[in-house]
């Protein structure tokens, strides 16, 4: 094949317009998003749901380096009382302070709890701290959204059209105003996702541009040491190091950057397209996607390998021995014992909950959690009145992405187009893992674990409208009627996410006006 058949958009198709627009839109986007989640975070002034255990986590975190236990229990919540008159004088006491019973037994890597840690520095141990850093990174989530799928679609409309209908759904809405792990582990995967998405473009750039200039070899270039593939690396690592079913989505993702590099190749006209992945990808893919993602979990441990407080830590006996590599292994031995124990943890959790539910459920929103509720009697007029708080996905968004994944299934078969590919890659991998977990170990479980796979329900609903729009040169009836359709639909997300609200932000509503925003019964704990 002559390098005149090969033409470097076969290989990269440009962006459209300029950075300019490009980042403008999309920022406008992010801040409408970030308005209705830092719009009163503050409120309940309360430790809704798991809050009890992340937000004194983090402050344990950013003041010990390690999680500490704290006074009371589920039953008897002592120190959430304490902490929301201001009295920070929480934790356990214990002689000697390095005791065992003063470490607290965590199920769950620092990395998220360092995060809300953080924003408790900001803020002090207050409802505005330990719910900041979530708002923040719900609100950059809406960014990374609309600047990937504006790459992914080549379209800044689409792109904009993605980082709407995420600021508007309901779980990620409600995960970004409270202090759980979930919405740090989307912000991760889905960062990491858009590194590889720009990798993929940048990859495929360099190999037109050897292409136009050089000889064809057997193998193919070596593309130097593709620093977004590092960066996706890093941000895999640190999913996983919020919890650890971040691992299946850098095992995907990882295959998938390779599929990428291995297609993007035979583009480009070489006939052994996989060995020269194998001779010229692999070795700096191995570093970018299994090296740093584990140093990067390592050092999120930093605060429990430098302190003698940490649960399972055995630190007098690995400094008894004066040797800086007996201290090293001795360590790391200790760590590796409690990761055991917490697999143990996580394998038997069998505990009973009312709005746990099961994976085959989460698409259809059929239990979304209820955080928050509290009745009264007088307060929004005659009659109970009820403040409550639903991690309860948008409905037109969710019933919408499970006709557009159908799509995207159709459209991959048909065309073995990477957006598809990648999409539903994507979404398996947070969603099959947990069918194993069901059947084999009946493990609890909640819809609000679908919290990664949203962007990418999100990305699956603007592919679909990419195509009910049609290309650039479909005819012009065609492309108004399928932005006419695209754009109800976007009203009809408007319209619902207004609805719901209510129920989502703990407004004073009355009990009838709360039952009617639930879709159904199962909504409500029995």
């Amino acid at each position: 094949m002559s390098i005149a058949h090969i033409s470097p958009r076969r290989l990269i198709p440009p962006l459209p317009g300029g950075d300019r627009w490009g980042w403008i839109a999309p920022l406008g986007v992010a801040l409408f998003g970030a308005y209705l989640r830092f719009a009163g975070l503050a409120l309940p002034h309360s430790l809704m749901f798991d809050e009890t255990y992340y937000a004194k986590g983090g402050w344990a975190l950013v003041n010990f380096g390690v999680e500490r236990k704290a006074l009371g229990s589920v039953t008897d919540p002592v120190a959430d009382k304490m902490i929301l008159r201001g009295d920070l004088n929480i934790w356990e006491k214990c002689t000697p302070p390095e005791a065992t019973p003063c470490a607290e037994y965590v199920a769950h890597p620092p990395l998220g709890k360092w995060m809300i840690g953080a924003g408790e520095q900001l803020y002090g141990m207050t409802p505005l701290g330990w719910r900041f850093v979530a708002a923040l990174a719900g609100a950059l989530s809406i960014l990374i959204l609309a600047r990937v799928a504006r790459r992914m679609t080549r379209s800044t409309l689409l792109g904009c059209l993605a980082g709407l209908l995420l600021s508007l759904d309901g779980m990620h809405f409600v995960l970004s105003r409270t202090a759980l792990l979930d919405i740090f582990l989307m912000f991760w995967v889905l960062a990491g996702f858009a590194c590889l998405v720009v990798d993929r473009d940048q990859s495929r750039e360099a190999l037109a541009a050897w292409r136009a200039a050089s000889p064809l070899s057997r193998y193919g270039p070596y593309l130097g040491p593709r620093p977004w593939r590092l960066a996706a690396g890093l941000c895999l690592g640190a999913a996983c190091a919020v919890k650890w079913s971040g691992i299946w989505f850098l095992l995907v993702f990882a295959l998938m950057s390779l599929l990428w590099d291995a297609g993007a190749r035979r583009a480009a006209g070489l006939r052994r397209p996989y060995r020269g992945v194998a001779r010229r990808d692999l070795p700096t893919a191995l570093a970018a996607m299994a090296l740093a993602p584990a140093v990067t979990y390592l050092m999120t441990w930093s605060g429990w390998l430098a302190s003698p407080y940490g649960y399972g830590r055995n630190w007098a006996q690995a400094a008894s021995q004066g040797s800086p590599f007996y201290w090293l292994f001795d360590s790391l031995r200790s760590l590796m014992s409690y990761h055991m124990s917490v697999l143990d943890f996580h394998t038997g959790l069998q505990t009973q909950h009312d709005y746990s539910s099961e994976p085959w459920e989460w698409p259809l929103l059929i239990r979304p959690v209820l955080f928050y509720y509290q009745g009264s009697e007088g307060k929004c007029g005659e009659g109970p009145c009820s403040q409550a708080i639903h991690a309860a996905g948008t409905q037109a968004i969710w019933f919408g992405a499970l006709v557009a994944l159908l799509a995207m299934i159709a459209w991959y078969v048909a065309s073995r187009d990477w957006r598809a590919g990648a999409v539903l890659g994507a979404f398996g991998a947070g969603w099959l893992p947990w069918f194993y977990y069901a059947v084999a170990d009946n493990r609890t479980m909640y819809d609000f674990y679908m919290a990664p796979m949203l962007p990418f329900m999100v990305l699956a609903l603007v592919l679909a409208a990419g195509l009910i729009i049609g290309p650039a040169d479909a005819p012009a009836r065609r492309k108004a009627i399928g932005a006419a359709a695209v754009g109800a639909f976007a009203l009809l997300v408007v319209v619902n996410f207004g609805w719901l609200h209510p129920v989502l932000t703990g407004d004073l509503i009355t009990y009838q006006q709360w039952q009617a925003r639930m879709m159904l019964q199962s909504w409500v704990a029995h």
